[in-house]
Formats: structure tokens, sequence, C-alpha cells
């Protein structure tokens, strides 16, 4: 089983030009925290106005957009 996943992230603000898919590690959760994977994800505001810049996150967030998912609860072998 692959120990990668596919992410979109904001790189910087503006348009749809600044989404940029990457692969990243799959992340190992924390005690009380569960890993899922996402089947499908959809934009939700906030998504939208902080890849256009008019939303700043809070400093600890991922530059990648919490979006609304379909998902299950899954666990790397």
């Amino acid at each position: 089983m692959s120990q990668t996943m596919n992410a979109v992230e904001i790189t910087q603000p503006g348009g749809p030009e600044v989404l940029r898919l990457t692969t990243r590690p799959i992340p190992a959760p924390r005690a009380g925290e569960v890993v899922i994977k996402v089947a499908y994800a959809g934009v939700n505001r906030p998504d939208a106005l902080q890849r256009a810049g008019l939303y700043a996150p809070p400093p600890t967030a991922s530059p990648r957009p919490r979006a609304r998912a379909r998902s299950r609860l899954w666990a790397p072998a």
C-alpha cells in the first residue's frame, strides 16, 4: 500500500492557477486523531476566499483547503 497521497495546495493568493497538485506522505494520526481516505471533495466558501487572499487562515493551518469530503476511516498498513 502506498505511503503517499495526492493533495491540492494553495501556493499563494490568486485565481485557480495558484492551486497545485502535490504528493505528500500520508500523515500518521496523533493521540485522539484518525486518518481518513477521501473519495470526493468539494470546495466551500472559506476555501475559495483563502485562495483569493481574502481570508487569513489560522497560522497553524495547512496550505491545503479544508473542504467537505466523502471519506472513510483508513489506517495505513
